[in-house]
């Protein structure tokens, strides 16, 4: 038998991260989650490409642009959806993830998820809090280990 799992390893790898505006006391400190596990996992400067859009919903299509170019091995979708009063949040957080998702499957490469869906600011300062806790690290491993994971399968 033969098991597969992807190791987080960036070196020599490019990577590119998607990181929406809005909310973005929130996003920047995805970013900062997802880079600190990029640079400590080995990726250089030089390979990592962010590209900043307005908003949530604005990422997949970034994130395809970034895939079809070819020239990154995995895309980190960052955001922050916060609940309002309408049911715009509930719009915008589904299209994002099916988004985001259908990117990944069109261009057979790993577009990870590292938006935060909050009933409250408070919550989604919480999920951008350091280490682990940030969804923006918890993205980036993610992309780390599908991306070998996926150059493992025959």
């Amino acid at each position: 038998m033969r098991t597969i799992e992807g190791k987080p390893t960036a070196r020599g790898r490019r990577f590119g991260i998607v990181v929406s505006r809005f909310n973005a006391h929130v996003t920047s400190r995805l970013l900062d989650g997802a880079l600190a596990v990029l640079r400590a996992r080995g990726a250089a400067d030089e390979a990592l490409t962010v590209v900043y859009v307005p908003g949530a919903f604005e990422l997949a299509l970034a994130a395809q642009a970034l895939a079809r170019k070819g020239n990154v091995h995995a895309v980190i979708c960052l955001g922050a959806v916060i609940r309002g009063e309408t049911p715009h949040f509930e719009y915008v957080s589904a299209q994002a993830a099916a988004g985001i998702a259908a990117v990944a499957r069109e261009c057979g490469l790993p577009v990870t998820f590292g938006v935060i869906t909050a009933d409250t600011m408070e919550q989604a300062l919480a999920r951008a809090g350091a280490g682990a806790a940030n969804k923006g690290h918890e993205a980036a491993l993610a992309a780390l280990e599908m991306v070998d994971a996926l150059e493992q399968i025959p």
